[in-house]
């Protein structure tokens, strides 16, 4: 079982805030750049490419898939390509977390405001200074480089251990909070890591860090000046002592798949406990009846992952056995949403069914009780969605939601017998107005429905039968017909 990395790292993209709280902004006509955005939008997202030869050199991507350049004269253009060496930067990380750009052909740096950005200054000013706010949906796994161990909330001890060969269940989500230039990092109950290792309830000075890269890895320096390191047998995260990160203070951020739980028509939760049968035979739910699903990015096909790292997978006379130790074909589900429940076509084309045995096996050929499963997602009690213009947000002045933020609220996601009730910080609910708007100050709850029909995103459907979507003014609708780039979330 591979404990370093099961999961995709997650590509480093992110905004870079000027000294007049600007964004760095890539235009497509002409391929210029200048520093005028005022929120994170695609035209301001940028993703780091390290040299493979020199891991000290970093190139900076555009949207457009260009690389930002600086000549002798410094002078700055986005429009190459391929990186040349004009494109080749090193960063100066200053001690309050922000970043110098220094052109590292010509040793000078990068700055300024508006359509004025230079790449010449001698000395790092105010106007060299960015800051770096990540681009990634905030929600992941975290991975000690060191110790190939993932953290996660170790609520009786209470603290966050690097001690999980994989990240299972709801307590390895991490989520990270960004505030003014600083990132926190928030348990699945809500607390905040604190640089003594304690979980508190309030975000204060101890709880933020500033974010450094180091060849591709991430590591938090905390308002002492120290660094997050995992300590003792079960890596207890909190701040070390040393005042320069190494690879002890080096963490991945991983994707953080849906991790799920199946009730068949018997009423009793799917399970790998009696061996490599899956079959629907247990009363409660641990780590394994606990299933990670994993969407195949082209097929759109399901795989589940046991927490042993092994797959489901069909094999002779229909039966679903867990003993695939890759994904192939034989391991490739559809899944088929109908409202509170979900049924299962494997590759033989036939439905999973429960035996009265509880054994699950792909021998139907339609759709009756037995062939019917209870699915709930199990690690997301917050919800962050991410649509393509941008975050879900309480509308300022409203009770809509906005879908096109550069910041993000965060929802409670209540389980409702196959249907799920969205949550606002006010303990009011989400529902679908008469007139197609998603509402956020509901007395009572109202049911939604999620289906995860492409990797790392997840289509909602209101009671209405609708899919929620973001209209061209950015606000969040319950109205789509079918599913297309509008109504796909990342969660």
């Amino acid at each position: 079982m591979p404990t370093n990395g099961i999961n995709r790292a997650l590509k480093l993209q992110f905004g870079l805030i000027n000294y007049e709280n600007r964004y760095l902004t890539a235009e497509a006509f002409g391929f210029k750049v200048n520093a005028s955005g005022t929120s994170m939008k695609k035209k301001q997202i940028w993703t780091l490419e390290q040299n493979e030869q020199d891991g000290q050199v970093v190139f900076l991507r555009s949207h457009l898939g260009r690389y930002l350049a600086s000549d002798k004269d410094g002078k700055i253009s986005c429009g190459a390509e391929k990186p040349d060496p004009d494109c080749r930067f090193l960063i100066v990380a200053q001690s309050d977390g922000r970043w110098a750009l220094q052109s590292e052909p010509y040793l000078r740096y990068f700055g300024g405001s508006a359509d004025y950005l230079t790449c010449f200054a001698q000395v790092v000013g105010e106007q060299e200074l960015w800051a770096v706010h990540l681009a990634l949906h905030p929600q992941a796994s975290l991975l000690s480089v060191a110790r190939k161990r993932y953290a996660h909330l170790s609520a009786s001890d209470g603290e966050i251990s690097v001690d999980s060969n994989i990240p299972w269940g709801v307590d390895s989500l991490v989520t990270l909070v960004y505030l003014d230039g600083k990132y926190s990092l928030k348990t699945c109950d809500s607390r905040f890591l604190s640089n003594d290792g304690k979980l508190v309830k309030e975000n204060t000075n101890n709880t933020s860090f500033t974010l450094e890269l180091k060849s591709g890895k991430l590591a938090f320096k905390d308002c002492d000046g120290k660094y997050l390191t995992p300590i003792g047998p079960t890596g207890t995260l909190r701040s070390g002592r040393c005042s320069k990160p190494g690879k002890d203070e080096l963490f991945d951020l991983e994707e953080s798949h849906p991790q799920v739980v199946f009730q068949a028509a018997n009423r009793r939760f799917v399970s790998v406990k009696q061996g490599v049968s899956v079959s629907a035979n247990q009363d409660v739910e641990t780590d394994m009846e606990t299933f990670q699903m994993e969407i195949d990015k082209e097929s759109k096909k399901a795989m589940f992952r046991t927490n042993g790292g092994s797959y489901w997978t069909l094999v002779t006379h229909g039966e679903i056995q867990s003993t695939a130790t890759e994904v192939e074909i034989n391991t490739m589900f559809d899944i088929e949403w109908r409202g509170q429940r979900v049924a299962l076509k494997a590759r033989n084309g036939k439905y999973v069914y429960t035996k009265k045995n509880g054994q699950l096996s792909a021998v139907s050929d339609a759709v009756g009780d037995d062939e019917l499963f209870l699915m709930k997602l199990i690690n997301r009690p917050m919800l962050i969605l991410h649509g393509e213009n941008g975050f879900v947000c309480h509308h300022k002045n409203s009770n809509t939601l906005d879908a096109n933020r550069s910041v993000y609220d965060i929802f409670s996601l209540i389980f409702n017998d196959g249907a799920y009730n969205v949550k606002s910080v006010n303990g009011k609910f989400w529902y679908v107005s008469s007139s197609g708007l998603v509402c956020s100050d509901g007395e009572k709850p109202e049911d939604f429905f999620l289906e995860f029909l492409e990797h790392g995103r997840v289509a909602i459907k209101g009671s209405n039968g609708k899919y929620l979507r973001g209209d061209q003014g950015g606000t969040l609708m319950g109205v789509g017909t079918s599913v297309d780039a509008s109504s796909l979330w990342e969660f």
